[in-house]
């Protein structure tokens, strides 16, 4: 590879992490040929983008980012891979433990970076995995708000029923 095309891969690389929120590096050092395959086919399926790249190239390209990645750059050793993901942080996290429950004992986690944070080592997959989406925490809080209006007016209307019943029993019995 000449220095002009390393040049170009960690121009786009860097453009793409720049562009993501949500991005995991990944071990892929002992994954076969068929292993990394069908992981990417899973990915693929999933809307989750799946590359492997040189860790030198991958350090260059997080160099470029404005946060501080260099936890991630501790972590870049043996063959890399890193998953893309535009719609939810918790979406590879996911998608790597469903790859496991099917008997595959890889890809192994080495760091994520989720919206500014850095999550270093396989042993934050659980907890990755926990993380809820922007689009899951807005429907929690909406549904969070809805719930004390919606006691009152159901209240008022059971109440409403209630009250009405009374005034015409009442009046029934002048």
């Amino acid at each position: 590879m000449t220095r002009e095309e390393k040049e170009i891969i960690v121009k786009d690389l860097s453009e793409k992490l720049a562009n993501t929120n949500y991005f995991y590096i990944t071990d892929a050092t002992t994954m076969t040929v068929a292993s990394v395959n069908a992981f990417r086919r899973l990915a693929f399926d999933r809307g989750i983008e799946y590359k492997v790249y040189k860790n030198t190239l991958i350090k260059k390209a997080l160099e470029t980012l404005e946060a501080d990645t260099t936890e991630l750059e501790g972590v870049l050793k043996g063959a890399s891979g890193i998953l893309f993901s535009t719609e939810a942080g918790n979406a590879p996290a996911k998608l790597i433990k469903d790859f496991r429950k099917k008997g595959n004992q890889l890809p192994l986690l080495k760091g994520a970076y989720i919206d500014a944070g850095l999550y270093v080592g396989d042993e934050q997959l659980d907890a990755l995995t926990k993380i809820k989406s922007k689009e899951e925490l807005i429907g929690e809080i909406i549904g969070l708000l809805q719930s004390p209006a919606k006691n009152v007016v159901s209240a008022l209307q059971s109440s409403g029923g209630k009250l009405a019943g009374i005034l015409k029993t009442l009046s029934e019995k002048e």
